[in-house]
């Protein structure tokens, strides 16, 4: 999975954010604000006085002297899980990108963390078309499965309607959570011939 490291340049200015948590007295109050983490982003605009060494093995990013390379204009820089190593985006397709993030199996509700997943990789795709990128994005529903056959025999509810209703309370919570939509939503139920063609070329 991509992560979103730390050049880029944030969104929404920072803020303190008012959350619904009482506090039985004021010093409890400020050592949890002492205690909270602090986090620095480092933007990349043309302005920025922060300059790199871009390495050609593996596109790392290293603070020195000498020859280096400024940073140009709104670069995203993505930690490889293959590589694992930090290396900076550049997509195949000059100015497109495909982005394809694993939807949710609809048989329950979904719970924090779907909240996690679906809110980093909308600041992902939030970000991608500021830097002006035409980006497809693809976020499935698996709406048939094993998991939902058996909730529908346990609720005695017929699997797709089962399936739908959860795909309907998924969508409110993205909306809930400000989540952009993606570019295209396909369902397991509605590719069901080129599924079964393709498990048929696997097992022949």
């Amino acid at each position: 999975m991509a992560t979103l490291l730390k050049f880029y340049k944030p969104l929404l200015p920072s803020r303190i954010s008012r959350l619904p948590v009482r506090f039985h007295n004021f010093k409890t109050l400020i050592a949890a604000a002492r205690n909270r983490p602090r986090v620095r982003c480092l933007s990349t605009t043309e302005n920025s006085n922060h300059k790199v060494n871009i390495t050609e093995s593996n596109g790392a990013a290293v603070d020195g002297d000498g020859t280096e390379t400024q940073l140009k204009k709104q670069q995203l820089w993505l930690h490889n899980t293959m590589s694992k190593q930090r290396e900076l985006f550049i997509p195949k397709v000059p100015g497109k990108v495909g982005m394809y993030v694993c939807g949710v199996t609809a048989y329950d509700l979904s719970h924090i963390g779907h909240a996690r997943v679906y809110v980093s990789f909308d600041v992902l795709y939030r970000y991608l078309n500021y830097l002006g990128y035409e980006v497809n994005y693809v976020r499935n529903f698996t709406d048939v499965d094993d998991k939902i056959i058996a909730r529908a025999n346990e609720l005695r509810e017929d699997p797709i309607k089962l399936s739908k209703r959860f795909c309907e309370e998924f969508h409110l919570d993205m909306a809930y959570l400000h989540c952009l939509p993606p570019s295209v939503e396909p369902r397991v139920s509605d590719h069901m011939p080129n599924i079964i063609d393709m498990i048929q070329q696997v097992l022949s």
